[in-house]
């Protein structure tokens, strides 16, 4: 299984890696791209998206791992996603994802629908989406996430159920924020199966996933 993580965070906003040395850690773990979607609203995303452009260019230079340059929209409000999606699209960020309606945290209500419908890429940790949410992911071509993190993954059962009901993409991503949240091939196994998916199911995604993660590095 080839192994990849678009969903992780560096010490631009709370993680504490240096996007090199973060890259060079996942590289030890065979992955071959990972992408550093740190969070934003519209306070730092012009700042941090060109950052990671600038690094990804010397990092990929010499390392097998290719780092592919993103962000993750945290908190904002569902009428703002739409236009700092665009924004940061158009400053280079090749991932966007969005902080989705996780239980654990306090997200505005809307969020989901406001993500899919803006085009985000990702919609991290959804939460106890709805149907109707789903098939819009579907019709949107949006990935709903299996969350590594703690937490998060409270409802990834719920997620990959209404997902393989209605055949929406699912991802799987750790939502890195430290060493020690990578997922080698094994665990990120253990997260869809304890998802309720079968093993084929699980290597089913990152095959779908990979062809378009190929296009971005």
């Amino acid at each position: 299984m080839l192994m990849f993580d678009l969903h992780c965070h560096s010490l631009f906003s709370d993680g504490e890696l240096l996007p090199s040395e973060l890259v060079r850690r996942v590289e030890l773990l065979d992955y071959k791209a990972i992408a550093i979607t740190d969070h934003i609203d519209s306070s730092n995303f012009d700042f941090i998206i060109p950052r990671l452009v600038k690094v990804a260019k010397d990092i990929n230079r010499y390392s097998s791992t290719k780092l592919i340059p993103g962000v993750e929209l945290t908190h904002v409000h569902p009428d703002l996603i739409a236009p700092l999606t665009r924004e940061a699209r158009h400053l280079g960020a090749n991932v966007l994802i969005c902080h989705g309606e996780t239980i654990m945290e306090p997200v505005c209500p809307g969020t989901n629908r406001a993500a899919i419908e803006a085009g985000i890429d990702i919609l991290a940790h959804p939460g106890l989406i709805s149907e109707e949410e789903v098939e819009l992911a579907i019709q949107n071509g949006t990935f709903l996430e299996l969350s590594g993190r703690k937490g998060h993954s409270f409802t990834n059962g719920h997620v990959a159920r209404l997902a393989k009901t209605h055949g929406a993409k699912l991802i799987i991503n750790s939502d890195a924020h430290a060493p020690e949240d990578f997922m080698s091939a094994e665990r990120a196994r253990k997260v869809g199966l304890g998802a309720g998916l079968r093993l084929e199911e699980v290597e089913s995604i990152y095959d779908v996933a990979w062809s378009w993660v190929r296009s971005l590095i």
